[in-house]
């Protein structure tokens, strides 16, 4: 998957999908580990499909991927949230395909999803998803 920062030039001579999910720094309302299609991408913000909803993000927050991701995101468990089941440990993942959250028990190589039944490769070695 090629990931990264690229030139507005650079982008502009690719007429194909293009995906985004939050760099390890951002702090915003948005899940976590999950990858979100790109509809416009600017040299200041993005704007990425939101559940339908196109949502205007810094693009120094995101990290932007020109191939759809094909491998589940690890991402560590929020702090101080009431709704996140505690059970879960220490990471949870992210279904590339739907953005269904899953746990993780031990070290999986592959997860079936219980909401798309999609099955993927755990992205264990993916670099830093989203760490806080």
């Amino acid at each position: 998957m090629l990931c990264g920062t690229f030139s507005l030039g650079e982008i502009a001579g690719m007429n194909q999908v293009q995906w985004a999910r939050l760099v390890p720094s951002a702090n915003i309302k948005i899940r976590r580990g999950a990858w979100y299609r790109i509809v416009k991408l600017g040299p200041v913000e993005a704007v990425i499909d939101v559940k339908g909803h196109p949502t205007p993000v810094p693009r120094a927050m995101l990290q932007i991927a020109f191939n759809p991701p094909n491998k589940w995101t690890v991402v560590p468990a929020p702090r101080n949230v009431a709704r996140f089941p505690t059970s879960w440990g220490s990471e949870y993942a992210v279904c590339p395909s739907c953005r269904e959250r899953a746990a993780l028990e031990g070290h999986p190589t592959s997860l079936r999803c219980h909401r798309c039944n999609g099955l993927f490769e755990v992205g264990w070695n993916e670099g830093p998803a989203v760490k806080v």
